[in-house]
């Protein structure tokens, strides 16, 4: 078989139905987020505004992050050294599972490398060892819970996004003697809707079924310590495992598990994921500590997002601009075409000095490509404007349709 030919094929074929992913080479600029150097064919750079990152509240560029990785740093080198079983747990693992546990609620944490891990790791170690497991997935859940659970080869049950009748319905014509769990998220990060957490709690409930929440697009972002969408609704304690992340909110990097003493040591002994793999480094665990503890004392970083947000919201309205409304963060500029999607991008990144990514399928369905807009609290007034003035420009030159308020 000519292989390459398969390659360059199926590449092609991307690049024609305008799929294909292009990575910006970006330089951030530390102490100016949400500016970044853009380096264009290795020789030039330019000076973009980067307005889709998951550094939701700039905290990757905070002072207080950058200070405690650099105290690990010249305390402990450069790297973890290997796994946690071989290598030994760095004390900063220890203080910072000790501190996701208190922002959750819950007796345990466990840390990975990333939220992706984490969801992987744990649904697949969950799934594969409960004997006769079923597994109930909102069909919107992310690429790693949608691994973890095929991984396990266990039992699964799609229901319909946010939809309890689906859900009970599902549930109650499901084996009643079979173990189950019940896997979903609490801001979809596409169209930024919220689930109805203690709903499916109920449900669950009802059925004797654990309850699995990913809320990685959450945490940091909602509650008045930042646990998230379950923190703000007064629910923590109800979510048999709440997962998250320390890459997008707290700005730095990993992901992790909470739940149960028990839970945790039996994921910690059980997942090849967690075992056989590096752990992570220490100056990364100290910056996300650090950040944990600022986020669970501050409101102002929330205060000034969700202000921000607002403001973006408003100018696109204005403007006629079509965004998908939702209850979280994220703003979702509608263009439904794939290869207009990237053309606008590409132009607001050369000519506007506007870096915000497509989203096209596989990511979001066919039809509903989009600008995934997520404003931070180091967004200025300037910048706004200059995002909406620079969109509406583009937004004639495509001859799309503007929404009328």
């Amino acid at each position: 078989m000519d292989f390459e030919r398969l390659f360059r094929a199926d590449l092609e074929k991307l690049k024609e139905d305008g799929n294909y992913r292009v990575f910006a080479d970006l330089e951030r600029r530390a102490g100016s987020f949400p500016k970044a150097h853009h380096h264009v064919d290795g020789t030039d750079t330019q000076d973009v505004t980067v307005w889709c990152s998951n550094d939701y509240l700039g905290m990757g560029q905070s002072a207080i992050v950058t200070a405690a990785m650099h105290e690990a740093i010249d305390k402990c080198g450069a790297g973890a050294g290997g796994t946690r079983n071989i290598s030994g747990t760095n004390h900063y693992h220890v203080l910072l599972e000790r501190e996701l546990a208190d922002l959750h609620g819950k007796e345990a944490a466990l840390l990975f490398t990333s939220g992706y891990v984490s969801n992987w790791a744990t649904l697949g170690t969950l799934l594969g060892r409960i004997p006769d497991v079923m597994v109930f997935s909102d069909e919107m859940n992310h690429a790693s819970m949608i691994e973890g659970i095929r991984h396990s080869r266990a039992r699964k049950v799609i229901w319909k996004h946010n939809d309890l009748d689906d859900l009970r319905a599902k549930l109650a014509a499901a084996d009643p003697d079979a173990p189950k769990i019940v896997a979903f998220e609490s801001v979809y990060s596409m169209d930024g809707d919220i689930a109805p957490i203690e709903a499916i709690c109920d449900i669950a409930d009802e059925f004797g079924a654990m309850t699995y929440l990913d809320e990685v697009h959450a945490v940091g972002m909602y509650g008045p310590r930042g646990g998230g969408v379950a923190e703000r609704e007064g629910i923590m304690d109800r979510l048999t495992i709440i997962e998250g992340t320390l890459g997008k909110a707290f700005g730095v990097m990993g992901g992790y598990i909470t739940g149960s003493t028990a839970l945790i040591d039996w994921i910690r002994s059980f997942s090849s994921g967690f075992i056989f793999t590096t752990a992570l480094p220490p100056t990364l665990a100290a910056g996300a500590l650090a950040s944990i503890r600022h986020l669970k004392k501050s409101e102002m970083e929330r205060r000034r997002h969700k202000d921000n947000v607002a403001k973006v919201r408003l100018g696109l309205t204005r403007a006629g601009i079509p965004w998908l409304d939702n209850p979280s963060h994220i703003v979702p500029v509608m263009v439904r075409d794939a290869k207009k999607c990237k053309w606008i991008s590409d132009i607001l990144m050369d000519q506007h000095g506007v870096y915000v990514q497509p989203i096209n399928y596989p990511t979001v369905a066919r039809g509903a490509e989009r600008l995934r807009i997520t404003p931070t609290p180091l967004h200025t007034d300037a910048d706004i404007a200059h995002l909406v003035a620079s969109l509406s420009s583009l937004w004639s030159q495509c001859a799309l349709a503007r929404h009328v308020a």
